[in-house]
C-alpha cells in the first residue's frame, strides 16, 4: 500500500481466513519501506503535470520498488515466496476523477513486474471495477473494516487521517449493506504540504504537531477553507489531490499571507481543517442515525498519520466531546499495517470470487469482485 502522501510503501504478510462465514485476519509481519525524496517529488509532480513518458516509466519503476518490499516482508515473517498465496498491491494513485464526464482512476506500480519478480500471483488496479460498475472506486477500505472492527452492541467509526480523511461507519451488528464510507475531505494533505512550504522543504510533515501546538488558529481562514464545495456534498463522495493538493495549498498560503499570519497559526488553522471536516461530517451524515443510548456508547478508532499528531487529536476530541477514541494499537493492529492489511484482505475475497466493494459505500450498482489478476 502506498497512499496519497506518497511517504512510502506499507507492506504486510498477513494470514486471512473465513471461519462461519466471518472473516478473521492476522498480521504475521509488516514493515514501513519509505521513499527516497527524489522518488516521492516525482511521485507528487507526475500526479498532476506528468507526461504520459513520465508515468510510463514510473509505473514499471514502482513496480519494482512494491516487488522489492514484498520479497523484504516475506523475509521478515521467515517465510519463502511459494508459501505466499497473492500479494494485493493497492498502487499508487496519480489522479482519481469520479466526478468527471467518464469516471475514471489511476493508479500505477506495475502488478505484472510484481509477479515476475516475486513468483507471487498478484492481485492489483482494485478500484477500476467498482468505478465500471457505476461506483466512485473508493472508500474500498470498509469492507476491511467491517470484517475487523464490526461490533454487536457498540457503533463504531474508523477514522483513517492519511492524505486523505475517510470513514468508515459501523452500526451495531451491522450487515455489510448498512456500512457507511466516505471521504470526509483532506487528511494530511494539505497540512503537509503547507509545512513543506513553511520551513522551506526541511520538513515534510508536523513532527508530533509541534507547529500546531505553538500557533493560534484563525477563524477567518478557517471559515474560508470550510466553505469548499466539496465538503457540502452527501456521500457516496471521494477526493484527493485533484481537489486538495498544489493549486489548493497556494489560494490557502496567499490567503494567510494577506491576513499577515504567522507560520505556526497557518499550520494551527490547517490543522483545525483537518478535525473541522471530519467533525462535520459526523454531525451532519453520522449522528443523526443514533439515538442518545447509542451516542453514549460510540467509539471512534482513528488511523493513518494524522492519528499521530497530537494536535490534530485534541482538536478533534475538543470538537466531537463525549466520545471514547481508540487507535488500531488498542485492537491488536499497527497503524502502519492497518491500510495494507486491508488489501490482503480484498485480494483473498478477489481469489474466492466473492465482491470486495461496499456498494452503499461507493456508488456502484452492485457488489463486485475487485482488481486484476497476474498469475505467478
Amino acid at each position: 500500500m502506498s497512499g496519497t502522501s506518497a511517504d512510502g510503501i506499507d507492506a504486510v504478510v498477513a494470514e486471512v481466513v473465513r471461519f462461519r462465514g466471518k472473516l478473521r485476519a492476522r498480521v504475521v509481519a509488516h514493515l514501513h519501506r519509505p521513499f527516497m525524496p527524489a522518488l516521492r517529488q516525482q511521485i507528487l509532480h507526475v500526479c498532476l503535470h506528468g507526461s504520459v513518458a513520465e508515468i510510463c516509466e514510473l509505473n514499471f519503476l514502482l513496480g519494482e520498488r512494491f516487488a522489492d518490499a514484498a520479497l523484504a516482508v516475506v523475509r521478515k515473517a521467515s517465510l519463502q515466496p511459494r508459501q505466499i498465496a497473492a500479494i494485493g498491491s493497492h498502487g499508487q494513485t496519480i489522479h482519481h476523477l469520479p466526478n468527471a464526464p467518464t469516471p475514471s482512476t489511476l493508479q500505477i506500480g506495475e502488478p505484472a513486474v510484481i509477479a515476475q519478480r516475486t513468483g507471487i500471483t498478484t492481485i492489483a488496479d482494485f478500484r477500476v471495477r467498482d468505478m465500471a460498475a457505476g461506483g466512485q472506486g473508493a472508500p474500498l477500505v470498509p469492507f476491511a473494516d467491517w470484517a475487523l472492527f464490526s461490533d454487536n452492541f457498540r457503533p463504531r467509526i474508523v477514522q483513517n487521517i492519511g492524505g486523505i480523511g475517510n470513514l468508515t461507519f459501523l452500526p451495531p451488528g451491522a450487515k455489510l449493506e448498512r456500512v457507511i464510507a466516505f471521504d470526509t475531505g483532506p487528511g494530511n494533505m494539505v497540512l503537509d504540504a503547507v509545512v513543506s512550504v513553511i520551513s522551506r522543504g526541511r520538513e515534510r510533515y508536523d513532527r508530533n504537531g509541534k507547529w500546531a501546538a505553538q500557533g493560534k488558529v484563525s477563524n477567518k481562514l478557517l471559515a474560508k477553507m470550510m466553505s469548499h464545495p466539496f465538503l457540502k456534498k452527501r456521500p457516496p463522495r471521494t477526493t484527493g489531490r485533484e481537489e486538495f493538493g498544489e493549486p489548493f495549498v497556494q489560494k490557502v498560503l496567499s490567503s494567510a499571507r494577506r491576513m499577515r499570519l504567522h507560520p505556526e497559526d497557518i499550520v494551527a488553522t490547517v490543522t483545525a481543517f483537518t478535525a473541522s471536516s471530519i467533525a462535520e461530517a459526523y454531525s451532519r451524515f453520522i449522528f443523526p442515525k443514533l439515538n442518545q443510548a447509542q451516542l453514549n456508547k460510540l467509539q471512534i478508532i482513528l488511523g493513518g498519520g494524522g492519528a499521530k499528531n497530537p494536535a490534530l487529536r485534541r482538536m478533534l476530541e475538543e470538537r466531537v466531546p463525549h466520545v471514547e477514541f481508540l487507535t488500531h494499537e488498542d485492537f491488536g493492529i499497527a497503524n502502519s499495517a492497518k491500510e495494507a492489511l486491508a488489501f490482503a484482505i480484498l485480494a483473498h475475497e478477489t481469489l474466492a470470487g466473492r465482491p470486495g466493494n461496499v456498494p452503499a459505500a461507493t456508488g456502484a450498482r452492485k457488489a463486485v469482485v475487485l482488481g486484476k489478476l497476474v498469475r505467478r
